[in-house]
């Protein structure tokens, strides 16, 4: 998605510089060919490879109406985790029995509102919620689909922040209390089981560990199977493909999926349950970007050079809170060479607002573009208005085209 002419940097065939004039900075922009493209991957690797299979995008990693239009358009499912995020889904026209509402604390109004509109599952995260389920299908004359979410106690050797399913975590239930909880949803009028879900954690590049879930997701459906008498028709195994932000090796998703299918149907013959996976970082994540302006710019001789961007922790917020890593690029300047080495920061008021330390570029000066890669997956998302900061602009490009996704905020949006 990326090319350059004349020293600037191109996305889908757009000018960032086109981009700046038409839009300001700071401006994620998301390229909706590469979405395309991973959707598409998707597809042949898995969808059309596998019967009875289905992709949940997770829209925690970025949501809007314009991306749900491609999600719905290109046959995929949806998976959020909050009543705002399913507002979102229900505002765009997007099916609610294509929607899977996930989380580990949801409250009751979220809860009667997933019911009352119709979603296609609901997955427990806790034994609170079954009562709260029943009771909002009781007052809708209903019955849902539930799946429960279980720690299958995996190690993914990822940062603590996204482990997800070890035994010490606050998401989902172990493998013994889970089937005291399938046992009492036996002939229950307004809950129908179907399965378990799980998530191991994000940014993961090493197959094994799916591979060790489902050994162990194979033995809780055997145990399962001895409880009730059937199979579950549904394993949702989550997503947390890892993409590239530095110099990590992306994997395809063939790597992860197909080892899994073919160890559910080894076993499972005809009785394997149908496969779901949350795939959300991997679909958006390189796909978008942001760009900035420099601003200042602080050298303190024979110890660092700051560069500071008109952006920073409050549209990026990953590098300050686990120490995520990036690369970018001077996107008017994508001819020369890298001279120097420089550190780019926020202006938070913050010493922690650094997006990328110690990074060679080409020779920046004020009002330069900086383009910061690989950031399409939380940095939306994640937003805040820190220091009354107003979250930016969100475009998509294709085919030489572009158009305005996310308004940038308006000042009276902070005056309240």
């Amino acid at each position: 998605m990326f090319t350059k002419k004349d020293n600037i940097l191109h996305i889908d065939g757009v000018s960032v510089t086109e981009l700046k004039k038409e839009y300001g900075t700071p401006l994620y922009i998301y390229s909706v060919n590469d979405i395309k493209d991973r959707i598409s991957e998707l597809k042949k690797d898995f969808l059309n490879k596998y019967e009875n299979t289905t992709v949940s995008y997770a829209a925690k990693a970025f949501i809007c109406k314009s991306l749900l239009d491609i999600i719905a358009k290109e046959g995929l499912n949806l998976d959020v985790v909050s009543s705002g995020e399913l507002y979102i889904a229900l505002a765009s026209g997007f099916d609610p029995k294509k929607i899977e509402f996930n989380g580990n604390n949801k409250l009751y109004e979220e809860i009667d509102m997933a019911v009352k509109n119709g979603v296609g599952k609901i997955i427990v995260d806790g034994s609170g919620e079954v009562e709260m389920i029943e009771r909002a299908c009781k007052k809708y004359s209903t019955k849902t689909n539930v799946l429960f979410r279980i720690t299958p106690g995996v190690d993914t050797k990822t940062h603590k922040y996204i482990q997800t399913a070890m035994v010490d975590s606050k998401f989902g239930f172990n493998l013994i209390d889970v089937l005291e909880e399938v046992k009492k949803l036996k002939n229950d009028p307004f809950i129908n089981f179907i399965g378990y879900h799980y998530h191991l954690g994000s940014q993961l590049f090493d197959n094994t560990v799916y591979l060790k879930a489902t050994d162990i997701a194979i033995d809780l459906i055997e145990k399962t199977k001895d409880l009730t008498g059937s199979y579950i028709k549904e394993l949702n195994i989550g997503g947390g493909f890892g993409i590239n932000y530095t110099d990590e090796k992306r994997k395809p998703y063939s790597y992860f999926l197909d080892p899994v299918m073919e160890k559910l149907k080894g076993h499972f013959a005809d009785n394997t349950p149908s496969v779901t996976i949350e795939p959300g970082r991997s679909i958006v994540g390189e796909a978008g970007s942001t760009l900035y302006t420099v601003g200042n710019i602080k050298d303190i001789k024979g110890i660092r050079k700051y560069v500071a961007l008109d952006g920073g922790m409050t549209d990026n917020i990953r590098p300050a809170l686990y120490g995520a890593k990036y690369t970018a690029l001077v996107a008017n300047k994508t001819d020369e060479d890298s001279i120097e080495t420089v550190t780019l920061c926020g202006k938070c008021c913050e010493s922690g607002d650094i997006l990328i330390k110690d990074i060679k570029l080409p020779q920046i000066e004020s009002e330069d573009l900086i383009l910061i890669k690989s950031t399409g997956a939380y940095g939306f998302s994640m937003s805040s208005n820190y220091n009354s900061l107003r979250r930016p602009a969100v475009v998509f490009t294709e085919n030489s085209n572009h158009y305005l996704a996310v308004k940038r905020q308006d000042y009276k949006d902070l005056a309240f």
